[in-house]
C-alpha cells in the first residue's frame, strides 16, 4: 500500500473525482491546493496519466516517509532555488542573452555532451562586462522560486543541514547562502582583473560529476549515508548527485530529469515537497 498525494496551487474538484474515481475512495485529506489518499493501490503509469491530463503534481509515495529520516538536503540554485538562470541574465548585459541562453538550455537538456566547455563558451561570453554588472543582476533579478523559504524553513526545523551546489557562480551562491542561512554552498568562481570579469573561470568546474563528489563529501563530513540526503534540482548536470539521494526531487524540470527521479514538482512551489512526508 502506498500514498497518494495530489497537489496544485489550486486544486480544482474535477481533479480530485478523476482521482478519486481511479482510487475507488475520497481523500483523507482534502485542502485548497491538496488532496491525499492513504493506502491506495494504483499504478504509476495510471498516475501519470491522470496528472498531465489534470495537470496537477501527482505522485506515489511510500507510507511512513518521514523528514527526520534525512539528515541534509542539497539544491540546485538556478531555475531551482531561484527563478532564474544567472549566467543567461549576466549575458543580457552585454547583449548576448540568446545567445547565452540557447546554449544554457540545451546543456540543462542533457543535448551538449561536454558541459565543461558549454561554461567555458558562455563564460567567455561575458568578458568585459563591469564587475558591478553581478550586483545589479542581484539586486534586479534575482528571486527566489516560490515556496523555497518555506521549503527550507521546513528542512531546518526538522533539522536537516542544507547545501547548495551550483553549477552557476559564488557571487551569486554566497548572497543565497546568506539570505537564507544554508550551511554550506559551492560553486564555480569568474575571474575579474580591475573590475571586470575576464570571461575566464578560476579553478575546477562544478560539473555533473564534481556536483555528485560534493553531496558525497558532505555526506561524509556529517557521517551519513547518501541516502539520507534529499537532492532537487531541475537539469540533467544534476542528475548524478540525484542519482545517490535517498529522495530526489525535479522541480519545474526537463523531462530527462523528470524520467530519472524518485519524485517530480511540475506546477506548485518548492514546498510541495513538505507534503510528501508524514508526521
Amino acid at each position: 500500500m502506498t500514498r497518494l498525494v495530489v497537489q496544485h496551487p489550486l486544486l480544482t474538484d474535477t481533479a480530485v473525482d478523476a482521482f478519486t474515481h481511479a482510487v475507488g475512495r475520497a481523500p483523507h485529506h482534502r485542502a485548497a491546493s491538496l488532496a491525499v489518499w492513504n493506502d491506495v493501490e494504483i499504478d504509476g503509469p495510471r498516475v501519470s496519466s491522470l496528472g498531465e491530463a489534470h495537470r496537477v503534481d501527482a505522485e506515489i509515495v511510500h507510507p511512513g516517509l518521514r523528514m527526520q529520516d534525512f539528515r541534509l538536503a542539497a539544491f540546485d540554485m538556478d531555475s531551482t532555488l531561484i527563478t532564474i538562470e544567472c549566467v543567461d541574465e549576466i549575458a543580457d548585459y552585454a547583449g548576448r542573452k540568446a545567445e547565452v541562453a540557447a546554449i544554457t538550455e540545451a546543456a540543462m537538456r542533457g543535448e551538449i555532451a561536454d558541459y565543461d566547455e558549454s561554461l567555458r563558451r558562455r563564460v567567455a561570453l561575458l568578458a568585459g562586462l563591469p564587475e558591478v554588472t553581478l550586483q545589479r543582476v542581484w539586486d534586479e533579478r534575482v528571486r527566489l522560486s516560490p515556496g523555497a523559504s518555506t521549503l527550507i524553513s521546513g528542512l531546518q526545523h526538522a533539522g536537516l543541514k542544507v547545501l547548495l551546489v551550483s553549477g552557476g557562480f559564488t557571487f551569486f551562491t554566497e548572497r543565497l547562502r546568506a539570505q537564507l542561512g544554508l550551511d554550506w554552498a559551492r560553486s564555480n568562481v569568474l575571474e575579474v582583473r580591475d573590475g571586470h570579469l575576464t570571461g575566464q573561470l578560476i579553478g575546477p568546474i562544478v560539473n555533473a560529476q564534481r556536483k555528485r563528489n560534493i553531496v558525497e563529501q558532505t555526506c561524509a563530513l556529517m557521517g551519513i549515508a547518501p541516502a539520507q540526503a534529499i537532492v532537487v534540482g531541475d537539469g540533467a548536470n544534476d542528475l548524478q548527485m540525484m542519482s545517490i539521494a535517498g529522495l530526489s526531487v525535479a522541480y519545474h524540470a526537463k523531462p530527462i530529469v523528470r524520467d530519472e527521479t524518485t519524485h517530480a514538482i511540475n506546477h506548485c512551489g518548492l514546498d510541495a515537497l513538505l507534503n510528501f512526508f508524514e508526521g
